[in-house]
């Protein structure tokens, strides 16, 4: 359909890709089943982002209709996420490697194709998320912690007691884990701990595994990317009150969507990415 190769962007409040559609040259916008989308050239690529909206539901749906609007090669999700890994602290990032529905019967949702009940970011997109990380003074938390004392995302929040007490001066840190994605804000101790115990993740959302289902389901590339805005121990209308911070956070994320894209070289026309 289009002469570039497509990338389409989403997240799941306007916070999230609000820096991404002021990037895009000469942006044109259409509303579409719902959703205004923003769509323009970035370095070469054809770019289109939206707001998808809250949840699985909403997601999937806009996912699709990016993809078979526009093209999209792959799909990006951005935005901001609550941390479940104590080696995480706000404005981290987690790269989801790995991508699990949390109230789902994950059984019966792989009785239909792609056939998963677990799904995953491309592996070269997460690779490149990495680099353009590391380029940024980010540090692997996961090494960290295993040099703290081989933390797991089971333990106290407070498990890394340095971290925790100087991570505002220390350099901001990554992993390359695992996301949890259901239709429910996670807050308080006892839904934490249920979460941690049966998906072993390393931060929570609504959108993600439904991004990579989509994706998968046609045959595209995708990655999900957090930045950590909470310890999910905030009502949702305490942790919105927070606009400066969550902002913020969101930009980072953002802004490391960008850096990847300035570092693609993929060749014009292709309907790709490289694996």
């Amino acid at each position: 359909m289009f002469a570039k190769s497509t990338i389409a962007i989403l997240g799941a409040l306007e916070k999230e890709v609000r820096y991404i559609a002021q990037a895009i040259k000469g942006a044109a916008v259409e509303s579409l089943g719902g959703l205004t989308v923003f769509s323009g050239t970035y370095q070469g690529f054809y770019v289109v982002t939206t707001v998808a909206g809250m949840g699985t539901v909403n997601a999937a749906a806009a996912a699709q209709l990016l993809i078979s609007t526009y093209g999209a090669d792959a799909l990006i999700f951005t935005g901001i996420a609550g941390g479940l890994n104590p080696a995480l602290h706000s404005n981290d990032i987690v790269i989801g490697k790995r991508l699990r529905y949390t109230d789902t019967d994950t059984a019966l949702i792989a009785e239909s194709a792609p056939g998963l009940e677990e799904f995953a970011s491309t592996d070269y997109l997460v690779d490149l998320a990495e680099e353009v990380l590391l380029a940024n003074g980010y540090v692997d938390a996961g090494l960290s912690a295993e040099q703290a004392g081989s933390i797991s995302p089971g333990q106290a929040a407070d498990a890394s007691p340095s971290r925790s007490a100087n991570h505002a001066s220390e350099p901001k840190h990554y992993l390359k884990g695992t996301i949890a994605t259901g239709n429910r804000f996670i807050t308080g101790a006892d839904a934490r701990a249920a979460l941690i115990q049966a998906t072993q993740a390393d931060c929570a959302e609504m959108e993600g595994a439904a991004i990579a289902h989509i994706a998968a389901k046609n045959g595209i590339d995708c990655l999900v990317l957090r930045a950590i805005s909470d310890n999910c121990d905030e009502a949702y209308d305490a942790l919105s009150a927070r606009s400066f911070d969550l902002n913020s956070y969101a930009r980072t994320a953002s802004e490391i969507v960008l850096a990847m894209i300035r570092r693609l070289h993929v060749p014009l026309g292709m309907n790709t990415f490289p694996k």
